[in-house]
């Protein structure tokens, strides 16, 4: 009786949980190119050179559903392979149950020259996926609430073997990447084996996440001189970017542009799909609002604000995200290069 009353309750909070977050399935970053690896497998050692990063990001700090993200990697290029290599670790933490998932991942690319200062680089990543609700710990079921007194201190609860257990997952996906000088277009698609991400018996496909994404650079000239020695002017372009993600029946898109006056970036972008609503809601998310600096040194910093337009408004903190990368010297610096055209994504 106590198992059936148990999971009776269970399968109806997990239920409420899933319904309510089935449109944001997978983490998203407002600077998705601060986080390349997360966002295509195919940027792996796209800088030609070793490179770290780390980003951060707490939204709707204001409220008790709050979701916080935290991810760091390292990737590299191979010259004698013309391959990129990276690894990535992430830890999620989810709503008000603390749904926690903890995701290690690999990822390789190669590099294909298809013409002059025109390159496309495939892409794959292998993902292990750990995902916990702190079931005992962050949940409270029937049995544990006092009818006499259902306002009062609640009952321990009853520990049931492989009831709330975390679920492990291998997640595959793969990305592609096509670039020039000053144009760039791709897309991944991450857990195309849709690995079963359900906490009880039973069949629950964590759905494939789709993301294309594009861009132009444009130049605005040449600023001062830099003040060092290589006698370089500063540069100063606008790149207007989008970003397209659709994962199960959640669809998205961020539209906007960066402005770089060496060494700053502003940035701004909408985040949303209105013309396509979402449960009878409206699809809007947020105005994301960033700044950061690119030194010559090759450390890139950055700090965003989501501005919340959707229903939960303002009041719900909106979300701040920070974001630091590091491009190492070039290990390969004196050899002969396979590619003289850098990618021309910002790094935000």
């Amino acid at each position: 009786m106590l198992r059936s009353l148990v999971y009776v309750v269970f399968l109806c909070v997990v239920g409420l949980f899933i319904g309510s977050n089935a449109h944001a399935q997978d983490p998203q970053y407002s600077q998705y190119y601060a986080a390349p690896l997360y966002l295509n497998p195919a940027f792996a050692g796209s800088e030609l050179t070793g490179r770290v990063g780390f980003n951060y990001r707490n939204q709707w700090p204001s409220i008790d559903a709050q979701f916080t993200t935290f991810s760091a990697y390292y990737d590299t290029y191979l010259n004698d392979y013309n391959s990129g290599i990276g690894v990535m670790v992430m830890q999620d933490t989810e709503g008000a149950s603390k749904l926690r998932s903890t995701t290690i991942s690999a990822m390789y690319s190669y590099e294909l020259k298809l013409g002059d200062k025109t390159y496309f680089r495939p892409g794959f990543q292998a993902s292990y996926i750990r995902r916990e609700i702190g079931f005992y710990e962050n949940l409270i079921f029937a049995n544990q609430i006092n009818p006499n007194d259902p306002f009062g201190p609640i009952f321990p609860g009853s520990d049931i073997a492989g009831l709330g257990d975390p679920v492990n997952m291998l997640s595959l996906s793969f990305g592609g990447l096509l670039f020039t000088e000053d144009f760039w277009i791709g897309g991944s698609a991450h857990h195309v084996n849709q690995p079963n991400q359900s906490f009880i018996d039973g069949d629950s496909p964590l759905p494939v996440k789709f993301s294309a994404h594009a861009g132009y650079r444009i130049s605005l000239g040449e600023g001062s001189m830099r003040g060092d020695f290589t006698h370089i002017r500063k540069q100063r372009y606008l790149t207007p970017t989008i970003n397209y993600k659709k994962q199960g029946p959640f669809e998205q898109l961020d539209v906007g542009a960066y402005f770089y006056v060496e060494p700053i970036v502003f940035g701004v972008w909408y985040r949303g799909l209105p013309y396509k609503k979402v449960e009878q809601q409206s699809n809007r998310d947020a105005i994301v609002m960033m700044v950061g600096l690119n030194l010559l040194s090759g450390l890139n910093v950055g700090y965003s604000f989501d501005y919340t337009v959707s229903q939960l408004g303002i009041q719900s903190g909106g979300a701040h995200e920070l974001s630091l990368s590091w491009t190492l010297p070039n290990s390969n610096q004196g050899k002969p290069q396979r590619r003289d055209t850098l990618l021309p994504c910002p790094k935000f």
